[in-house]
């Protein structure tokens, strides 16, 4: 495992042999020290995820209420998708997802200090075969590659495809009808597009004072990633905030450096007055 000196900037984890794998990833980030005097994103991607080749684990987690949050996450919940994808592999991996999004949250509100919370934006690229084979025999060129995703709160998964971006998470912000509508039923307030008057978003990891107006359970997707996907946004509300999807995509369209196209994205949210942090990955499929 190798990570940056700075403990909340994230990691990359190989978990086996250093192989090619198809996709590229870049991240960028920065603290924007003119409006914030902390640093409370974490980013982590995992190269050959679950000990199998050219799977992939993305994701980024935005802190609130301090960093404990989101550095736990960045340091752990890649663990407990593992575990469970491996417990069953037959399970769909959504429904995976959902579990251990409801398992971090657990943990974070019942064992870590504080009151922090983070929005989570998690991504598991991988290898799969048809549900249903003419044959025993199987070839490589049966395999198709699979993305899941999954979200709480407002970091956005944006995939880049024919041209297009196709959103693939789901805003949980407290100005949202139907999340108004879920938190007013379980006995909140939304107040000045806030929970109970104090939280933008409506899920999260964490963030125990909220009890059971803020959950932890995830808007999830799949789709099979084809030749007309190019390339994968993942990036906290520090980005979207000031760009919409589609705007965002046109940026770096024709930019074949991930680190470069991340790089791109941070500029442009900081020269556009956001006044949060920032943090942007991004994964050439």
């Amino acid at each position: 495992m190798e990570q940056n000196k700075n403990d909340l900037s994230g990691q990359e984890i190989n978990e086996t042999s250093p192989c090619e794998v198809t996709y590229k990833v870049g991240v960028a980030e920065n603290k924007n020290s003119k409006f914030r005097t902390t640093m409370e994103d974490v980013h982590t991607y995992v190269k050959n995820f679950a000990s199998r080749l050219d799977w992939g684990y993305f994701a980024i987690f935005d802190g609130h209420a301090g960093f404990q949050a989101s550095k736990w996450c960045g340091s752990n919940l890649h663990t407990i998708v593992e575990k469970k994808l491996l417990e069953d592999e037959t399970k769909d991996v959504r429904e995976v997802l959902n579990e251990s999004f409801v398992i971090a949250d657990e943990h974070i509100n019942n064992k870590l200090q504080g009151n922090s919370g983070c929005t989570a934006a998690v991504c598991v690229l991988r290898w799969e075969l048809p549900d249903t084979l003419a044959n025993d025999v199987v070839e490589l060129s049966q395999y198709r590659r699979k993305l899941y995703t999954a979200n709480v709160g407002d970091s956005r998964i944006i995939l880049y495809r024919d041209g297009h971006s196709v959103r693939l998470t789901y805003d949980h912000k407290a100005s949202d009808l139907l999340e108004m509508q879920r938190v007013e039923q379980a006995g909140g307030l939304i107040m000045k597009s806030r929970v109970n008057g104090m939280l933008a978003v409506t899920r999260s990891l964490g963030d125990k004072f909220f009890d059971s107006l803020v959950v932890g359970n995830p808007f999830t997707t799949s789709i099979e990633i084809t030749k007309e996907d190019a390339f994968l946004i993942i990036a906290c509300d520090g980005l979207w905030d000031v760009i919409d999807d589609q705007e965002a995509c046109n940026l770096i369209k024709d930019v074949t450096d991930p680190d470069q196209a991340a790089k791109i994205l941070v500029r442009y949210a900081l020269e556009h007055g956001t006044t949060d942090n920032v943090t942007v990955m991004v994964v050439l499929l």
